[in-house]
């Protein structure tokens, strides 16, 4: 097609994506829009549309765009001799469009800025294109305002990832803006005298102090450029670009690359004193919000990086300490919230006990600590008064969404409701951290009075009652176990609380969480039939008040087992009351869970015949209702859904979990086996059914172990004939299970060998191709699990088995499948062959390991060099390069050689040779004994070349075939 048919083209679908009213045809033309942006052609047609006086703002916003993603990603499409035509072109466009659009003078700019990355200095002329930037607009100073947008997004393309330059190239241009950046300050401060760019020059030099080259403080301190930014903060409008400098200019003086605080002195006291002349403006009501915030910004970026200057207690640095809580007082939750990470960092410092003190034994250390912690002493009580309301329930709660609504409780609570740890409650943990539980206790003791007094009837204000008790609940790990001044009065108030539901939610929260005080304290056991009575109407109030109460009744029963041994009977009754239906329960089945863990934990502490009548109780409980479904017939049983099995059987997993008599447990398997026999029969087809079952099993045989007796070698009969019907993943971890108990037991030999190879064999038979692997991710992440503890467990079984090297070739297939944990598998599966030289249970086999790695070796090696360079994502880097790293530590410099003959397959056009070197030397010496980080940095390095864009990953992937096996051996 000519270039204006394209032009026309263009045109044409650009129309119809933003004014067709066709669904259909808008998505047609976005898809056309896209190829068309991949192709060669469109750098000549993009570039033609732009400099058409003719173009519509649609056009020009997609064709800036598209020419800026092609310099970034497609610069080699281009012969070299192309870049002084483009860099020409790009420049007219620069000048053509130095009034806007804006997107498009910014797409532009973008593009330049792109092409410096790819172009060495050199290319530029002398100095690089910092120079060639000052020349070009010396000459043609009507164009400064489109030239001053490219000096501002140069900087901020160094670190920008989407430009397909190889990383060395990267580091080089980092380094020639470093060089060029007297120049690029001497341009912006002779921009300076245009009063109407301040703003743009403001922005411009933020943009390069990101780059935080070491200029000495001494200079900056005295700069123009610093100087205007610090006195544009005391203007009547506030200067967000002079904020921008400003917070640059902090986050500098603390980098380490412009020698940090110590060298930067001269620049922090020009800095503090004008950031701490805009503290009254944080209390002018007349302020705009936006103002507030950008002061604040500069309040907490100083606490962050001054954070250890703070620390030394100064009175300068207890002015900024002051000026913090000022802000944590704010009641924008967003501008209050700015200081917490500053909190955090001075807690740490405080309570480190190998802190940077110079002087002194341990003695003097420790009082230097105390003396510290003293110092904040007063500022950290009144940061917990200060955010103790921020986690009230909104005002008008009830009138929030349901969405809303969820949100804010999903902000304070997991889906246990288990304390998220969210800000406030950090912050609350870090106050506590350096005052102590118990006197912060104190503190929010005193808040629940005030909050109470609001409590007075039913109908009374609940909010700041439950905005006090949430907060003690957060620091509770932090108060002493034998606390007896406040949590003695706190328990005694809860019932006294009116039962709102959210109310009544957090109380039960909190007796869960101060089970441990319950138990430890003097008169804690004491007040259990009071906490256990407010629990129970917990559990008949509402959903989320009776799911606090059944987590808080684990808590309990966790915590207090020992004392609670002689109360089976009353806690038998609780049990029946919440799980059996015989209350009104208002907890789901899930809630249900933490009841039965509960009873489970009690009955672990009791004596063995006690425990075993207990047990099968319990059991029993569980039992009834499930053989009530199986005994309506085999037709009315497999209709039921799953739920209204797995319901009853989950409760069994947690039963065999946390009941810790083996044997007693054991003979309960034994007992139930019939039944559960009958569900794996009638339920092998369900998924869900055979992964609630398999649970219970797998923590039967985690609790008895040996004790299984007979009922193991059933189990396992039970389970692989069916794993070869119905493939349920499920199956595959039970065993997983069993070969840790079992493995390296004798007596279990003969059938664990049976159980290894019948259930190998016929998951081999399903995982042919990448594609099963795709298709069945849990078989495959399963099964190479299965692997791993074989061999960790029970390689006599396993290695010289004929189902190993069948697994081997399976492994080899399935390394770039896209599923993370069945990648992980797989690779986790490879890496213990290559290590088992590590096993001395391992080392007898070496010999077979050899002779079915050696003829497999090369190709393993393209695979894993594949997976490194594109055919598997960038997060499994690191689990990628320890297999080949385990592989080159077994075999030496054959696997070397591998790794040669394999990289040498991609070529010399995207690998360079000094990248491969680099890359072979980094894993010589990695497999030698030396820095396993050394190897991350060379592979991330080239995967990040092999990945720059699309056409080099699949020039890459074309060369190196992953998905091809050569599996003849290597003669």
């Amino acid at each position: 097609m000519q270039s204006m048919e394209l032009q026309n083209t263009v045109k044409e679908a650009l129309n119809a994506l933003y004014h067709h009213p066709d669904d259909a045809v808008r998505m047609q033309a976005d898809r056309w829009l896209q190829d068309f942006q991949r192709t060669i052609d469109a750098w000549q047609v993009a570039d033609n549309l732009l400099h058409d006086a003719t173009s519509n703002p649609e056009t020009l916003i997609f064709c800036s765009q598209t020419l800026r993603s092609k310099v970034q990603r497609d610069f080699e499409e281009l012969p070299s001799e192309a870049f002084f035509q483009l860099r020409n072109s790009l420049n007219n466009l620069l000048k053509k469009f130095h009034k806007g659009p804006p997107i498009v003078r910014t797409q532009i700019s973008i593009a330049v800025a792109a092409l410096a990355v790819h172009v060495p200095a050199k290319d530029w002329g002398d100095g690089g294109i910092v120079n060639w930037l000052r020349d070009e607009m010396n000459s043609h100073p009507e164009f400064i305002p489109g030239f001053l947008e490219l000096l501002t997004v140069l900087p901020e393309e160094a670190f920008n990832y989407k430009i397909a330059a190889r990383p060395e190239r990267r580091r080089h241009f980092e380094k020639e803006l470093t060089a060029q950046m007297e120049i690029a300050l001497n341009i912006l401060t002779a921009c300076l005298n245009i009063s109407e760019l301040k703003e743009q020059v403001l922005e411009a030099f933020a943009s390069w102090l990101r780059l935080k080259h070491g200029i000495p403080g001494s200079v900056l301190a005295t700069h123009p450029l610093v100087l205007t930014a610090l006195s544009s903060l005391n203007s009547d409008i506030l200067s967000e670009a002079s904020v921008n400098v400003v917070s640059e200019l902090i986050h500098y003086t603390a980098s380490k690359s412009s020698g940090g605080i110590s060298v930067q002195g001269p620049l922090i006291q020009v800095i503090v004193p004008q950031v701490m002349n805009l503290q009254a403006q944080l209390r002018d009501s007349s302020k705009d919000e936006e103002d507030v915030k950008a002061i604040a910004r500069l309040f907490a970026d100083m606490g962050d990086s001054y954070v250890e200057l703070i620390a030394t207690g100064s009175s300068e640095a207890m002015m900024i300490v002051n000026a913090l809580l000022e802000v944590a007082s704010h009641p924008e939750y967003d501008i209050a919230s700015m200081t917490f990470n500053f909190w955090h960092s001075l807690q740490v410092i405080l309570t480190k006990r190998n802190s940077d003190i110079s002087f002194g034994d341990e003695a003097s250390i420790e009082a230097e600590r105390n003396q510290r912690l003293q110092v904040f002493r007063q500022s950290y009580e009144s940061l917990v008064s200060l955010v103790s309301s921020r986690v009230q329930y909104p005002q008008a709660y009830q009138d929030l969404s349901y969405e809303d609504l969820r949100e804010f409780k999903q902000t304070r609570y997991d889906l246990d409701g288990i304390c998220y740890v969210l800000a406030v409650a950090d912050v609350l943990t870090d106050a506590a951290s350096v005052l102590g539980g118990d006197a912060t206790l104190q503190i929010l003791y005193m808040k629940l009075l005030e909050a109470i007094s609001c409590c007075g009837n039913e109908h009374g204000e609940w909010r700041p009652a439950e905005a006090a008790l949430f907060c003690i609940r957060a620091i509770s790990s932090y108060v002493s176990v034998v606390e007896t001044n406040v949590m003695p009065q706190v328990m005694d108030l809860l019932p006294k609380l009116p039962h709102q539901p959210q109310l009544l939610q957090t109380v039960c929260l909190i007796i869960g969480a101060f089970s441990k005080w319950l138990d430890a304290a003097p008169s804690g056991f004491s007040k259990l039939p009071l906490v256990i009575d407010i629990l129970m109407s917990g559990m008949r109030t509402s959903e989320d008040s009776a799911a606090a109460a059944a987590l808080a009744f684990r808590h309990i029963c966790d915590d207090c087992r020992k004392k609670l041994c002689t109360y089976c009977k009353e806690l038998f009754h609780i049990y029946y009351t919440a799980v059996n239906g015989e209350g009104s329960f208002k907890g789901s089945a899930d809630d249900s869970l933490h009841l039965v863990e509960a009873l489970s934990m009690v009955i672990t502490e009791l004596p063995p015949e006690p425990a075993k009548v207990a047990l099968e109780e319990l059991c029993a409980s569980v039992i009834t209702p499930l053989q009530a479904v199986i005994n309506q017939g085999p037709e009315v049983f497999e209709k039921k859904h799953a739920r209204e099995l797995t319901v009853h059987i989950d409760r069994f997993a947690y039963i065999f979990r946390y009941v810790n008599h083996p044997e007693a447990v054991a003979d309960s398997v034994h007992r139930l086996w019939p039944i559960f026999k009958a569900i794996f029969d009638l339920r092998a087809w369900d998924m869900r059914t055979m992964e609630s079952l398999c649970r219970a099993c797998k923590y039967a045989v985690r609790t008895s172990g040996r004790f299984m007796g007979t009922t193991i070698g059933a189990m396992l009969e039970e389970i692989q004939g069916l794993y070869q019907q119905h493939h349920q993943p499920c199956f595959l971890y039970l065993s997983s299970e069993v070969i840790k108990i079992f493995g390296s037991d004798p007596s279990c030999a003969s059938y664990l060998k049976n159980m290894i190879e019948v259930l190998f064999k016929h998951t081999t038979s399903l995982l042919t191709s990448i594609k099963e692997f795709t298709t069945r991710p849990d078989i495959a992440d399963d099964c190479f699990l299965l692997a791993s503890r074989c061999i960790r467990y029970c390689p006599q079984l396993f290695i010289p088995s004929a189902v190993f090297p069948a697994l081997i070739d399976c492994a080899m297939i399935g390394i770039t499948v896209q599923h993370r944990e069945a990648s992980n598998s797989v690779l986790t599966f490879l890496s213990d062959i290559f290590d088992l030289a590590k096993s001395s249970k391992g080392e007898q086999y070496l010999s077979i390991r050899d002779s079915l790695i050696i003829p497999r070796g090369a190709t393993i090696t393209r695979i894993l060099v594949a997976a490194l360079t594109g055919a598997l994502p960038n997060s499994r880097l690191e689990t990628v390069a320890y297999a080949l790293l385990a592989l080159t530590r077994a075999y030496g410099m054959q696997a070397l050689e591998w790794a040669r003959e394999s990289v040498s397959l991609i070529p010399l056009t995207v690998v360079k040779e000094v990248e491969r070197s680099r890359f072979f030397q980094a894993l010589s010496e990695a497999a030698s004994g030396a820095d396993v980080n050394t190897l991350i940095l060379s592979v991330e390095e080239l995967s990040d070349v092999c990945r720059r864009n699309r056409t080099v990953q699949e020039i890459v992937q074309g060369a190196l075939k992953p998905l091809e096996l050569n599996l003849v051996p290597v003669l």
